[in-house]
């Protein structure tokens, strides 16, 4: 067989971590095995019931046509207005493009942005496609560490990442897989910084809502206007709305940016789904049913934080710190590390072969030593793999002690 010639573009790529971990799952799981998967970060609730009907009418219309690749008008005022009416924002709906999900709202931001050789700034931990963004597109990735004592972006840190060859920074808050808030205050420094240098700043906002107080939800969308000029909101229903497999997004940026993002988007997706762009506009047209739908589901993500922090805190070796938005915990493990397990990698393989629980190794998103639990799952499966792990690891204790 004739080897394929894949692209340089696609052949530096990796394969996601945390698909990988989850296909690792399933497999076992279809074997006979009784897996408890704290993996993949999607919601295990269904899309409210009220954004399904709304899509069923859109069916009903008729809408099952091409759209503009910039998506229906509808979608674009709707997503306007909708931050309007609940942050203060004021921008045009012109400054709005639907996307294929977050993800591809991502791909269009970037790839309209990056010439080869540019350099990408990336805060460490980070979400596991940002490091292959910048590689498909021929950039140079360039890495920040924040601190592991709160892995939080500072301004400053930015300030001494950004060299001459500096185009784009890309951000996740709340942040996957840390869980972590940057303030207000903190971002609107980062962006300024930026803006100094002409440096644009890529904002992925898929978590936007999941905050937990007293850490409030903010959106660079309420930038003052000469700061948002160097900004592109990447914003999605994924996860908020629990609408993964519906594939719809969204960026906002400015009228330059957005155009080419729609030129690039009219030759590869062309638009997502009609009928889903109109159950999207629907919802944002009804913000505070939408907002009661979402504040349920955090209602709920809050209730298993709080039951699984302390519980993960009390297994020995691990720690974590309060998460103040998204639904993962980003467990440090680096204290079990040494002769029997020399990676966090090791942690995990040990976890699942031992205890039957699935989670995603740190070094996936740049942070060898920690591993990340996902508590998008029931109540009931977070109680199970905390007992499974707390049995385990006093099993291992006990172990090592007798061997003394």
């Amino acid at each position: 067989m004739v080897p394929f010639p894949v692209s340089n573009n696609v052949a530096g790529m990796s394969t996601s971590a945390t698909l990988k971990a989850g296909q690792i799952a399933a497999k076992l799981r279809e074997e006979g095995s009784d897996i408890i998967d704290l993996t993949v970060g999607e919601p295990d609730f269904d899309t409210p019931e009220f954004i399904k009907e709304f899509a069923i009418e859109g069916l009903g219309k008729g809408l099952t046509k091409y759209t503009p690749s910039a998506g229906l008008r509808a979608f674009q005022e709707s997503i306007a207005d909708f931050y309007e009416g609940h942050f203060g924002t004021d921008f045009p709906p012109s400054q709005v493009a639907a996307a294929c999900g977050g993800k591809q709202a991502l791909f269009n931001a970037a790839c309209t942005i990056l010439n080869p050789g540019d350099e990408l700034l990336i805060p460490k931990p980070y979400w596991v496609t940002f490091p292959e963004i910048g590689i498909f597109c021929g950039a140079r990735n360039v890495f920040i560490d924040t601190e592991p004592a709160d892995f939080v972006l500072t301004a400053e840190q930015v300030k001494e990442s950004i060299t001459h060859r500096t185009k784009l920074l890309i951000i996740n808050s709340p942040n996957n897989p840390t869980g972590r808030i940057i303030r207000a205050d903190e971002m609107q420094r980062i962006v300024e910084v930026c803006a100094e240098r002409n440096v644009f700043v890529l904002t992925d906002e898929c978590y936007l809502f999941f905050a937990y107080p007293p850490a409030e939800v903010f959106t660079s969308a309420t930038l003052p206007n000469e700061l948002r000029e160097y900004v592109c909101v990447a914003g999605s229903f994924s996860k908020t709305y629990a609408m993964t497999g519906w594939r719809i997004g969204y960026t906002i940026a400015n009228e330059d940016w957005t155009r080419a993002m729609v030129m690039l988007q009219s030759h590869s997706a062309t638009h997502p789904t009609s009928f889903v762009q109109y159950a999207c506009a629907k919802a944002m047209q009804n913000p505070n049913k939408t907002l009661a739908a979402v504040n349920s589901m955090l209602g709920e993500y809050t209730r298993r934080k709080e039951m699984l922090i302390p519980a993960l805190n009390a297994v020995n070796g691990f720690y974590c710190a309060n998460p103040e938005g998204a639904f993962y915990a980003f467990v440090d493990v680096r204290d079990m590390l040494g002769e029997r397990f020399k990676t966090s990698a090791n942690v995990a393989e040990h976890l699942l072969r031992a205890a039957h629980v699935v989670v995603t190794d740190g070094v996936g998103f740049g942070a060898d030593g920690f591993l990340r639990f996902s508590y998008a799952t029931s109540m009931e499966n977070l109680r199970n793999a905390v007992s499974r792990i707390q049995t385990l690891c006093k099993v291992d204790a006990d172990t090592v002690v007798s061997t003394l």
